[in-house]
Order: C-alpha cells, then structure tokens, then sequence
C-alpha cells in the first residue's frame, strides 16, 4: 500500500515567493494548493524576509507538507538581484528545515525539463503543462506553477536521489 506523501514546491522570490502543494500518492499525483507569498515592498529586507518566513509557515501549518523541494538560485549578470534572491531563499529554505522538512534542490533547467521535456521552456509553457498535468489547479499566477513544477520535480526524482543516498552516494 502506497503512502500518500504531500510535497511542497517553492518557487523562491523577494517579490512574489511562489509555493505548490501536491499529494503524490504512488504514480499519481494531483492538486492540492498553489498561491504566493509576496511581502510588502516598502519594508526594509529584514521585515520583508520576515513576512516571507511567516507566510511559509502559515502554508506549511495549514497543509502539513511532507517533503519540500526549492529552485536553485540562477545566477545571472545582476549580482544584487542574485543577492537579494539569495537572500529570499534561504528564508524560505530555513523556514521549511525549522518545520521539520529536508530540502530538495533543482536546477531551473532539470525542472523545466522535467516538466515540459526541453529545458529552456518559458513561464508560458511550465503554466500550460501544469495546467494538464494537474487538473483542478485552475488559472495561477507565474511564481504558483513554477512553485507546482518543482513539487512534481521532486516527486519524479525523489525516488533516484533516495536510492542514491542509500548507495551512500551523492545527486
């Protein structure tokens, strides 16, 4: 008998931080909630990345995720903005540890593959494939489906990375 797991997906921004909820119960998997996490901008970056943490938290009590998956940070020629993403990621990665999750890490381009099989596919495509992939998610917002889009990554990958884990070895 399969275990029905709940992933959380974090799309991860100082603006908008999306977030995914799916239930992966064996192969299957579907829709339980998406929507975003977008702190007053007008706040300094501590109380910002405190609104963050808390509307992570809010998320995580009300769903009570089981495994917690995040982007990886894209590294582009702005170093501030690659800073201040930084930034909102790890409030969001340590929010999720201090509930208890281990973190899952994908690289934009392995979820993007994952997801619509080319990995340089735009906001667009990942809304759309997660629009068939998950019935019921209705219209979300970019940061949401990107959030969705990692959750099913992990839930594809999950099984490779523990299995590797147990080999005692890295992935």
């Amino acid at each position: 008998m399969a275990m029905i797991r709940l992933i959380i997906g974090i799309d991860p921004g100082l603006r908008h931080t999306g977030w995914g909820v799916v239930a992966q119960d064996g192969n299957r998997l579907s829709f339980v909630a998406a929507g975003r996490v977008s702190p007053d901008s007008d706040l300094p970056m501590a109380a910002r990345l405190c609104e963050l943490a808390e509307g992570l938290s809010d998320v995580m009590a009300k769903y009570h995720p089981n495994e917690a998956a995040i982007e990886e940070t894209f590294v582009n020629k702005n170093a501030l903005s690659a800073l201040k993403l930084g930034q909102a990621r790890g409030a969001a990665m340590l929010t999720l540890a201090q509930g208890g999750l281990t973190v899952a890490e994908y690289a934009a381009n392995r979820i993007k593959q994952s997801i619509t099989g080319y990995g340089h596919a735009d906001k667009t495509q990942i809304g759309a494939m997660i629009g068939m992939l998950l019935p019921g998610s209705g219209k979300l917002a970019a940061d949401a489906a990107d959030a969705l889009a990692v959750a099913i990554t992990h839930a594809h990958h999950r099984p490779i990375i523990v299995s590797a884990r147990a080999a005692g070895g890295k992935r």
